[in-house]
Formats: structure tokens, C-alpha cells, sequence
């Protein structure tokens, strides 16, 4: 009786990397996938928060948009959620979020579109009415 060796073959183990580097390719991809639709829903957050409180807040306040928004203007939104997620400030360069004012008059504005970029979908944007 001829004992057999005890233990794994070389094509046995190349098939098993093989198979461990597919599935942690598989797992990366899809964690990715998730973190960008994650971020992508903090953007439309964001801009729901600032769209509703321009028009609740602001304009029942003022009859009119500002030109420019910010967390002393909009005091009802959360100033975390000016920040777009890679941590730029809503109005400077690079931010994936805009405010765009419209038919104004100095200071005072009759309309306004908000937008941002998102990475898995075309840009979101809320306008006034």
C-alpha cells in the first residue's frame, strides 16, 4: 500500500489565487460602486436642504433669492451640508455644487438653479418655481 502525499497540488493552488484575486477584484469594484452612490445621495441631501429652505425660509421671509448662498443667509440648513462631500464650500472652485441666481437686481433675485454633480447619474438640479 503506497501512502499519497498529503496536501494541495501546484495546479490546485494556482486555481485557488486565481479564483481569491477574482472575488477581491469583484468585492473593490462593488465597494466603489457603493461609496459613489453614498456620495451621490449626500449631494441630492444637500441640495433638497437648500432648495426647500430657499423657498420655505428665505423667500417667505424676503419675496425675493439671495445672490449668493451661504449658512448665514440660509440659517435653517445644517452648514455641514454646504460642503459637498470632498469637502469644498458651495461658490468655490472645484465644488461639485453651484447656486446660479437669477433675474437679479443687486442683491435681490427672482429665481435661482442649484445643481450638483453626481457620479453615477447626470447632475441633479432643483429650480425655483
Amino acid at each position: 500500500m503506497s501512502k499519497q502525499p498529503v496536501g494541495f497540488t501546484v495546479v490546485e493552488l494556482i486555481i485557488s489565487i486565481i479564483f481569491l484575486a477574482g472575488a477581491g477584484t469583484l468585492f473593490l469594484i462593488q465597494k466603489q460602486s457603493i461609496e459613489a452612490v453614498n456620495r451621490d445621495t449626500q449631494r441630492k441631501t444637500a441640495i433638497n436642504a437648500m432648495y426647500y429652505s430657499l423657498g420655505e425660509a428665505y423667500y417667505t421671509a424676503n419675496k425675493s433669492y439671495p445672490k449668493s448662498i451661504n449658512a448665514s443667509n440660509l440659517k435653517s440648513v445644517d452648514p455641514a451640508l454646504f460642503k459637498d462631500p470632498n469637502g469644498k464650500l458651495i461658490g468655490t472652485e472645484g465644488s461639485d455644487y453651484r447656486y446660479l441666481p437669477g433675474g437679479c437686481n443687486g442683491d435681490v433675485c427672482t429665481n435661482f438653479v442649484l445643481r450638483a454633480a453626481l457620479e453615477r447619474e447626470s447632475d441633479y438640479i432643483k429650480a425655483s418655481e
